[in-house]
């Protein structure tokens, strides 16, 4: 109907055309509006796109919550079970995390974990320190495994990984680093950035 909800944003662009030599600030307004929009809606489809592309969990879990910080102690009490040595502090004041950082800070561990499992050797020791600081999160995995050849093993490895962590850390404006850890093994050390309560 004319003067709906869908008649401003179709007629915009038009509008911008029309008084562009006549108000050129209105035009400037008005194509700021729309491109802050567009980077909005880009980066809800990026984070969307990020979650349906990590979870690649069986059909039977779909329903269940989604694995947090909260649920590394099982985790590594998990791997323990197969024989990993790790090691779990937990620092800081702990604090509710968006659903989004909370999951992908589980899955960083998780993969680490599991990268250390399959590529340390039979004898390593892993530890794993989750830090909340006042504006960030912090998640170091450590192994003291084959080192340098290991970390070279695991970047060339097939699969999506080091790129997955990679990009979710990068959803949410994190900063990742990977590599071989001084004194031999590999490490993960990221950073979230967190909201200010």
């Amino acid at each position: 109907p004319p003067g709906g909800a869908g008649a401003g944003p179709e007629k915009t662009p038009g509008a911008a055309r029309r008084i562009l030599h006549r108000d050129p600030e209105s035009v400037q307004d008005a194509l700021s509006t729309i491109e802050q929009m567009g980077r909005t809606a880009l980066g809800e489809m990026r984070r969307l796109v990020g979650v349906l592309r990590t979870e690649a969990e069986p059909a039977r879990t779909e329903l269940s919550p989604q694995p947090g910080v909260h649920d590394v102690t099982g985790l590594v009490d998990q791997l323990r079970e197969t024989g990993l040595q790790v090691q779990l502090w937990i620092e800081g004041e702990s604090r509710s995390l968006s659903p989004g950082v909370d999951l992908a800070a589980f899955r960083l561990v998780q993969e680490a974990l599991t990268n250390t499992l399959k590529h340390a050797g039979p004898q390593a020791r892993a530890w794993v320190r989750i830090q909340y600081a006042d504006r960030q999160l912090e998640i170091e995995v450590e192994d003291d495994g084959r080192g340098l050849v290991a970390g070279l093993g695991r970047a060339g490895g097939n699969g999506h990984g080091l790129v997955g962590m990679r990009e979710r850390v990068a959803l949410y404006g994190g900063d990742l680093r990977i590599g071989p850890r001084s004194g031999g093994g590999f490490e993960v050390r990221a950073r979230f950035p967190l909201e200010v309560q």
